[in-house]
């Protein structure tokens, strides 16, 4: 399926204007210079009460873990980025192994409507998870351009595609519209080109509130200030705060700490939660230094700590 030529699509690849892409030399210069921070091997979950019920306009958000978030109104349910595997990467067996598990079992998962994916790396793109959810919830799965072939081979069949900027309403969900917001990111596994997919993030409206969920970005100056300009304050942003080090390889795809309440207050969010950290080690910080540099970035801002927060995995938050 060919798309239209744009800003950010030249007819056989998507991109980002002004972005520097890494290639494998770069990977290599990482991998032999890389000086990673232990992680624990096992990290046990906080009991957690179950997730309140939403009233009204209300949005209940659940860390499962990484970019997983469980997101329950009274007009749908969704699920972002889906994955409950233990490991991540090709075939769930080359990659690392999940240090904490799932905040909610897979089998303890409401009815989900609406499935958020936002690209193609296999910590966001988990098939076996999708496969479950198409078995168990046959969703409506809202992705980015030219990733509708990789999520049917999962078995989900009400797939809706979107440029950036784009937007859709399900037609079975009264009050929600969904629009596909640009990242600063990139593209690609064992099965495609590189950059062959699109990503992004997604700014969803429910009746009288919103939620950005960020997806994987790195910092632009001028990218979150549009989206605040084109779609508004949302009520609550989704950030990653998590592999970012070393900067000088990372920087380009992944934002830091510091980055990431720079963005919260680009984007003008009423409140933040930290995500994508914790789950599986992806580049060198440790565990926990997301939540000791978002501590420090936040106090730099002047940020009261429940402007910008974490949840544990299976914490809620209702808002």
């Amino acid at each position: 399926m060919s798309f239209p030529l744009s800003d950010h699509f030249n007819g056989k690849t998507f991109f980002n204007p002004q972005h520097e892409n890494r290639t494998w030399l770069d990977v290599l210069r990482w991998r032999r210079t890389s000086r990673p921070t232990l992680w624990p091997a096992h990290v046990p979950l906080t009991s957690q009460p179950p997730p309140p019920k939403p009233r009204g306009d209300d949005c209940v958000f659940t860390a499962i873990g990484h970019a997983t978030f469980l997101v329950q109104t009274t007009r749908a349910t969704f699920l972002t980025d889906p994955h409950f595997s233990e490991i991540c990467g090709p075939f769930n067996r080359f990659g690392p192994r999940r240090v904490q598990p799932p905040g909610l079992p897979l089998a303890q998962l409401p009815s989900i409507d609406i499935i958020l994916l936002s690209h193609d790396h296999y910590d966001h793109c988990d098939l076996p998870t999708l496969r479950a959810l198409a078995r168990a919830h046959d969703p409506v799965v809202i992705t980015p351009l030219a990733n509708a072939p990789l999520v049917r081979r999962a078995g989900l069949r009400r797939i809706v595609e979107l440029d950036w900027w784009q937007s859709h309403s399900p037609d079975r969900h009264a009050d929600v519209t969904i629009t596909l917001t640009p990242a600063r990111h990139w593209s690609n596994r064992l099965s495609g080109t590189r950059n062959a997919r699109l990503w992004g993030g997604f700014f969803v409206r429910v009746a009288s509130r919103s939620w950005w969920f960020a997806s994987d970005t790195g910092y632009d100056p001028t990218l979150f200030h549009d989206i605040r300009r084109r779609l508004g304050p949302p009520d609550v942003a989704l950030i990653p705060i998590g592999a970012y080090e070393p900067r000088w390889f990372m920087a380009a795809q992944h934002c830091n700490p510091a980055e990431a309440v720079q963005i919260h207050r680009d984007v003008a969010a009423r409140q933040s939660i930290g995500m994508h950290w914790g789950t599986w080690q992806l580049t060198d910080e440790g565990r926990d230094e997301p939540l000791r540099a978002l501590a420090a970035a936040r106090c730099a801002a002047a940020l009261p700590p429940q402007a910008f927060r974490t949840l544990e995995a299976g914490e809620s938050l209702l808002v």
